[in-house]
């Protein structure tokens, strides 16, 4: 629904404008203003999408009216003159609509702004969802561990395996390093991506894809470390790579 107003300081005008929104469903009438001031009141108390304005009035007329605006709207000036068609185009207005205008004419003009005011909201909508989709993304990339009396967050990809100790979890990052957690492996299991990493013993996880070789005991990693493949855990890793995954 686009949200509206009329201006008009002739009131036969005012009255049919009125009675034209009234009539379309796609518009809601917010207010009938007789000059600018009633019209800058109403801007500044409700929100409006849709400025319909008569060029020729007293005090401050339509084209001095929209320029003095500060806030964003769409604007159909309605005018007895084509002569100021000219200027009112070049204030970006939607459209003109020369007085007496018809019902239809009334209606080719809001069709075209509830058109825009639609194209936008999808836009809106379309760039909200991708923010949303990043964001997601980027939740999937890291796990927030605390450590150290802080909260660090861990690239899910840098992590190249777990171990257990005790009431904590050593994370063995890239490069050689560690970080301790607050955290039991078993958490940790159901924590991390389930098609990455495997739990291969019952003091270790290990990213999938940082294995280099393996035997029937022992899972070698490409950081040249290697860890335990626990008895009851072979079944499920071998079952993994013979699957060819």
């Amino acid at each position: 629904m686009v949200r509206c107003i009329a201006i008009d300081d002739e009131p036969l005008a005012l009255r049919q404008i009125k009675s034209y929104i009234e009539r379309t469903e796609t518009l809601e009438l917010v207010a009938t203003c007789r000059n600018a001031y009633e019209a800058q009141l109403v801007l500044e108390q409700q929100s409006v999408d849709l400025i319909f304005v008569d060029i020729n009035m007293p005090d401050m007329n339509g084209l001095d009216f929209v320029r003095s605006l500060t806030t964003t709207h769409y604007i159909v000036f309605t005018t007895a003159h084509a002569e100021f068609a000219l200027e009112g185009f070049k204030l970006n207005a939607i459209d003109y609509l020369l007085k007496p205008f018809s019902y239809e004419e009334f209606t080719k003009a809001s069709q075209k702004v509830v058109s825009l005011v639609d194209l936008v909201e999808r836009c809106h909508a379309a760039e909200s969802a991708a923010a949303q989709n990043e964001a997601e993304e980027a939740d999937k990339e890291f796990i927030s561990v605390k450590a150290d009396y802080k909260t660090q967050l861990v690239k899910i990809a840098d992590i190249v395996y777990l171990e257990s100790a005790g009431e904590y979890v050593r994370l063995h990052i890239e490069g050689s390093s560690t970080i301790t957690t607050l955290f039991r492996l078993k958490n940790m299991e159901t924590t991390l991506p389930q098609d990455t990493f495997l739990r291969v013993h019952r003091s270790y996880i290990v990213n999938l894809k940082r294995i280099s070789s393996y035997t029937k005991g022992r899972i070698f990693l490409d950081n040249g470390e290697y860890i335990p493949l626990g008895e009851n855990y072979k079944e499920r890793f071998f079952e993994y790579f013979n699957s060819g995954l």
